[in-house]
């Protein structure tokens, strides 16, 4: 049974009521969603929050809000899963700074204010290891800075395009559901933002696409 067979019979389940498809349909998408939990997590963070941790959250906030999910029409439950476990993520980390503030939030300093550059840091931190110092002497968080300040220059929804469907490996559908804009123009900026992002880094000292 293919995944979309199994996600239309456990929604039928679960629109009958049977509470326990919400697990079994979870478990189906836990592979993908573990994936962008991996990819999202500020990688400072990852020894203090684990994948368990946000999975295990999200399922719980999911059964909260399951029955909100059911009344809306036609709205893919992945899109929506994929929400609720970004959400988790983002409150996790927000909770566990607030409760070690003394050195971790030093750590969190490129631009971990501002929600539009959350993504910049991710790809950045994908990114890292092909960028080395001529001298050396560069740290790791000194080339995190260096590559999120030229992917900033990128739009917004075109480092997101590349996050999602490079990173995250969303189907072009579903890239295009989150985003809000159609399949064909998602395809094509998809494109176009590969090329912009290989020029921006191209145009960094000691980065080489490996």
């Amino acid at each position: 049974m293919s995944e979309s067979e199994k996600e239309t019979q456990f929604i039928a389940q679960l629109q009958a009521g049977d509470t326990a498809a919400l697990a079994e349909l979870f478990s189906v998408y836990q592979p993908r969603l573990e994936r962008i939990i991996r990819f999202r997590m500020d990688h400072r963070l990852a020894g203090r929050i684990s994948e368990t941790d946000v999975i295990q959250e999200a399922y719980l906030n999911a059964s909260k809000r399951i029955e909100h999910f059911l009344k809306q029409a036609d709205f893919p439950f992945f899109v929506w899963l994929r929400l609720i476990v970004n959400q988790t993520l983002v409150d996790l980390q927000r909770q566990h700074l607030q409760a070690e503030m003394r050195d971790v939030r030093k750590e969190i300093s490129l631009q971990q204010s501002n929600a539009s550059h959350q993504t910049s840091l991710a790809l950045a931190a994908q990114l890292v290891g092909k960028m080395t110092s001529a001298s050396g002497v560069l740290s790791r968080s000194e080339r995190m800075a260096t590559l999120q300040q030229a992917l900033n220059q990128m739009k917004e929804i075109d480092r997101e395009v590349i996050a999602l469907r490079h990173f995250e490996e969303l189907s072009n559908a579903e890239a295009a559901n989150v985003l809000g804009i159609d399949e064909q123009a998602s395809s094509k900026r998809y494109v176009r933002a590969m090329k912009r992002m290989k020029d921006v880094l191209n145009d960094i000292p000691g980065f080489s696409e490996g």
